[in-house]
């Protein structure tokens, strides 16, 4: 799978992102619009992934606070090769910030897979739009992704 990568702001590629986000979060998970979208967007900065076709599969943002999120991709699309090269773009946006850590906010299931790269929980679990969370904290170079074979 050849994928090509673009960061983005919401201005420049709102129509894009809406698209992406509404269709992950608003039609397959049922989160109600007005509170997937809201005002991090416009100082966030965004990635892009396209498939070989030119086609958005997916995306997600950090904020200057290196809050990484909403995070979405295109159901068939979810593949670690997928995941590997959004956090990899949204960790090198980090850096070029200056940020010495990020920070997500991710699901109960995900705690695990999240500590296994580096993260550790901060907090109180907490409901967000009906669905239980996790704040999680990660030094940038305590960062880690399992190395993916791409096959051809």
């Amino acid at each position: 799978m050849s994928l090509t990568t673009k960061n983005v702001d919401w201005m420049s590629a709102r129509k894009e992102l809406t698209k992406l986000r509404e269709k992950v979060f608003v039609c397959e998970w049922r989160i109600p619009k007005d509170v997937e979208f809201d005002q991090q967007d416009h100082n966030a900065c965004h990635v892009l992934i396209c498939d070989e076709q030119g086609e958005e599969i997916a995306t997600g943002r950090i904020t200057p606070a290196g809050e990484i999120g909403r995070i979405a991709v295109i159901n068939g699309c979810r593949k670690p090769e997928v995941y590997q090269q959004l956090f990899s773009a949204l960790l090198s946006i980090a850096r070029a910030q200056g940020l010495e850590s990020v920070s997500i906010q991710c699901e109960l299931e995900g705690v695990n897979d999240y500590q296994k790269r580096g993260f550790h929980p901060v907090g109180a679990v907490y409901m967000d739009a009906g669905i239980p969370r996790q704040r999680m904290v990660c030094n940038i170079e305590a960062f880690s992704l399992p190395k993916v074979e791409l096959t051809h």
